[in-house]
């Protein structure tokens, strides 16, 4: 099944980011260039340096300018992840151009690769909250709470990869298709931010 595949793959991203714990670490992809993994694995890369920034911009004591330059990292991720997500997207309209869509075939809520960056997203959840749970200098309270979340965010695992993999198998059979918009972020875009273009003039 494709979420297991692409759930295998954003574990080995996380445990390979957590052996430095940097944000600032060198990123080294171990798959071609061509193959889907490549896309999986930067994807999950980003997620989770971003994941990390937004550790790091919570401290109370963050220098205003340190705190201003990580904003601006967090933005600069937050579109690397969304151009992640239409090359993923493109991979499985290429993969399946040539199904024959059925005439009363819908369209899903969401295209496959949204549905994978939110299962991207959960196995950082289920990473972070298995070291919560595994924790030995926490209260048995904590331990405890953690230990039903970490429940509860496995059953999702479990609901999400069933609806991604249902999904692909829809549109394999033409029961859906697909439908991609690009997502047209204004808020980095000279001509559309009000800010940025008067700083053009």
């Amino acid at each position: 099944m494709f979420s297991d595949f692409a759930f295998n793959i954003f574990q080995k991203s996380i445990d390979t980011y957590h052996i430095k714990d940097n944000v600032n670490q060198e990123f080294t992809n171990p798959y071609p260039k061509d193959q889907v993994e490549h896309l999986l694995y930067r994807k999950n890369w980003i997620d989770t340096v971003q994941w990390h920034y937004e550790d790091i911009i919570r401290d109370p004591d963050i220098e205003p300018k340190a705190a201003l330059e990580l904003k601006r990292k967090i933005d600069a991720s937050n579109q690397d992840r969304t151009d992640l997500v239409e090359y993923i997207d493109s991979y499985f309209l290429n993969k399946y151009q040539s199904v024959q869509v059925k005439e009363n075939a819908t369209i899903n809520t969401e295209s496959p690769a949204w549905a994978i960056d939110r299962l991207s997203i959960l196995a950082l959840k289920i990473y972070h909250m298995q070291e919560e749970v595994n924790r030995t200098d926490a209260s048995k309270e904590h331990i405890q709470k953690c230990s039903e979340k970490l429940a509860v965010l496995l059953e999702q695992k479990k609901d999400l990869s069933t609806a991604i993999d249902q999904l692909l198998s829809d549109i394999e059979a033409g029961n859906k298709y697909m439908k991609v918009y690009k997502q047209m972020k204004m808020y980095n875009d000279e001509e559309l931010n009000p800010v940025l273009r008067g700083q053009k003039g």
